[in-house]
């Protein structure tokens, strides 16, 4: 699982953690029933996203699932229809896009078997093109836009606008959460959409270059932030007020019910943001503690432990509650960063039902 959203099950509540678990199920069965058991590995968090936005427009699309070993084998009710399928094709189709950018570039295990990526990019990205084609729209919209990221990121020097660098991506992720409102059948909503998509396509690519920014520069690789001599309070910023833009544009579109979106649109995302720069414009992984509780630091060139020091990280590591506390921590065998999947962000557990919206009437608190 991957994405920049990651809600604490404390936050979210009992009801709508199972609305977003619906979700994220129903996109991984929809990519197994349609395009096989591999295509799941694109099952992926912020893309589940587009399946709550139809289902926040349209109304429940539910069927009972059997059980799976992710839920610890217990049954379900997952989401279906098209707003799953769309949420699968659209996964589908940038997970090829980042497979081809790892072969060009060289990097991870798609870059060593460069043939073996290509021809699994190739066929994602025309499986999930031929699902949008089902669904009725044209998918190399989205592929187009991101194709362009390279010609726009070699223009990009110090000086120029990081927001030039992250235009590919905010129009392919605009042109996908459009075409929500589009299966939703609420034509209204397609423009406000565009707007709370591209917003977020903003904020995915600054928070992906704020998190690669320490690795990227020990080892020369181009960051966006780097190019363009962008400080990392500048991409903080700019996050935030794209939350903002996020918050003013689902209040403009019309819903059946918004609790789930704005829940994660809104609130997660600002947590996300949180989580990547911190509450004082610098990065939490920097901080490693201090005294008894003190953390082994984050090396950005992992330098990988034998078996019986790694053992001893790993005592240490569980002792002192970094895979539940911490994130990203180290591996204590790699040393290599991993992302926490549990880390509830200080939260206490009774933070299930508040709401810290100026407003008073915010979607996801029920009023």
């Amino acid at each position: 699982m991957f994405g920049i959203i990651r809600p604490c099950r404390n936050r979210m509540g009992a009801e709508l953690r199972s609305a977003w678990l619906a979700h994220l199920c129903g996109m991984c069965l929809a990519l197994r029933d349609e395009h096989g058991h591999l295509s799941r590995l694109v099952t992926n968090y912020d893309g589940l996203m587009i399946s709550a936005m139809v289902e926040a427009q349209s109304g429940l699309s539910r069927r009972s699932a059997g059980p799976c070993a992710l839920r610890g084998m217990k049954s379900a009710d997952v989401a279906v229809g098209s707003g799953a399928r769309l949420a699968a094709s659209v996964s589908l189709v940038l997970a090829s896009l980042k497979i081809h950018d790892h072969v060009d570039d060289g990097d991870g295990l798609a870059g060593r078997v460069g043939w073996a990526g290509r021809a699994v990019a190739r066929r994602w990205a025309a499986r999930g093109v031929g699902t949008a084609s089902d669904l009725g729209f044209d998918a190399s919209v989205m592929i187009d836009s991101v194709r362009r990221q390279p010609l726009v990121e070699a223009a990009a020097g110090l000086g120029s606008s990081v927001l030039v660098v992250t235009e590919p991506t905010e129009t392919a992720t605009g042109f996908a959460v459009a075409q929500t409102a589009v299966l939703a059948g609420r034509p209204g909503n397609v423009e406000p959409l565009r707007e709370v998509g591209r917003l977020f396509g903003r904020v995915a690519h600054l928070i992906d270059a704020a998190e690669d920014l320490e690795s990227d520069r020990a080892s020369g690789a181009w960051n966006p932030l780097l190019a363009t001599g962008t400080s990392v309070a500048e991409a903080r910023r700019l996050c935030l007020d794209a939350v903002t833009g996020i918050r003013l544009a689902l209040d403009e579109a019309e819903f059946t019910d918004a609790r789930l979106v704005h829940k994660l649109l809104v609130h997660e995302l600002e947590e996300s943001i949180i989580r990547v720069f911190g509450e004082d414009d610098q990065p939490r992984w920097s901080d490693p503690g201090s005294g008894l509780w003190a953390y082994p630091p984050l090396n950005w060139q992992p330098q990988p432990r034998g078996c019986l020091t790694g053992c001893g990280a790993f005592l240490y590591m569980c002792g002192t509650c970094q895979f539940c506390c911490r994130d990203p921590f180290p591996g204590p065998w790699s040393d290599k960063r991993r992302e926490n999947l549990f880390d509830c962000d200080g939260c206490d557990g009774g933070c299930g039902d508040c709401c810290d919206c100026d407003c008073c009437c915010c979607p996801c608190d029920g009023a």
